[in-house]
């Protein structure tokens, strides 16, 4: 299976934008932009592009490669962010099974494997060590027998990943379970071109920058996912500590995701 396209002509089938809030996406020659332009943080607003309408439409699966040449866009005549969050809200792209799709048949439990992109408040500490905001190559799979066998003991496990010892020692094999692998990039990245590669295997997950590999996950997702690239003003905290809030951010200035090139090749 194989789906291709460099932005030259109109997107077709099976490709599917979605706007929301004040968000815009346009196609100029050669390029997809998703934008956000500034707004409050009284609504949400997304702008994306993915390959399906419901989780019946996923159709990746390992083996997989996907190529992206993507970088991220900000007025010039504004001050400069800071490199560690350029943007605000979040960003990214790569595969997901679209949890808690209304309607559409999707799972409530994530599988995801892509390059993510998040800013403060945003705190998803799912990796130990790595933080819960940045830049980052990622997989996570609440699939895995591993965690649905770990479930039960959620309450329980939660109270005890509030002891700091007990979290450094026992906050491993949760992590395992859910299948989290998470490597922070440098944030600059974003605000320049640059050739993003995903090697999607049954047991490993491979993540490349401009040829080199910056990540591997030792678990890959399993099942069917679809693409996805996106950016918007949404925050999450999710901790092993049972830290659970979400919401939306206020846009200062507008920002864009800019996707130059997208080949997904699988088989």
């Amino acid at each position: 299976m194989h789906l291709e396209t460099n932005f030259q002509a109109p997107l077709a089938a099976p490709w599917h934008i979605t706007r929301l809030g004040e968000s815009v996406v346009s196609q100029p020659i050669g390029a997809l932009h998703l934008t956000l332009p500034p707004v409050d943080a009284k609504n949400y607003h997304d702008a994306q592009v993915s390959d399906y309408a419901s989780s019946n439409d996923f159709r990746w699966k390992a083996p997989l490669r996907l190529e992206v040449v993507s970088h991220c866009l900000l007025p010039d005549a504004l001050p400069h962010p800071t490199s560690t969050y350029p943007l605000v809200g979040t960003a990214g792209f790569g595969f997901w099974n679209h949890p808690f799709l209304p309607g559409k048949g999707s799972s409530w439990l994530p599988q995801a494997v892509w390059y993510f992109f998040a800013s403060p408040p945003n705190n998803m500490q799912l990796a130990q060590g790595v933080a819960g905001s940045g830049w980052k190559a990622a997989t996570l799979d609440a699939k895995r027998w591993q965690f649905l066998a770990l479930a039960p003991t959620a309450p329980l496990g939660i109270l005890l990943m509030r002891i700091p010892a007990l979290y450094r020692g026992l906050w491993p094999v949760g992590q395992q379970a859910l299948g989290v692998s998470e490597h922070l990039l440098d944030s600059r990245l974003l605000l320049e071109r640059h050739t993003y590669v995903i090697d999607w295997q049954s047991d490993h997950v491979r993540f490349e920058v401009d040829g080199v590999t910056v990540h591997q996950s030792p678990s890959a997702p399993q099942g069917k996912l679809g693409f996805i690239a996106w950016v918007d003003n949404q925050y999450a905290v999710v901790t092993p500590q049972g830290q659970f809030k979400s919401g939306v951010v206020s846009v200062p200035q507008t920002q864009t995701l800019i996707l130059d090139y997208v080949n997904i090749s699988s088989g």
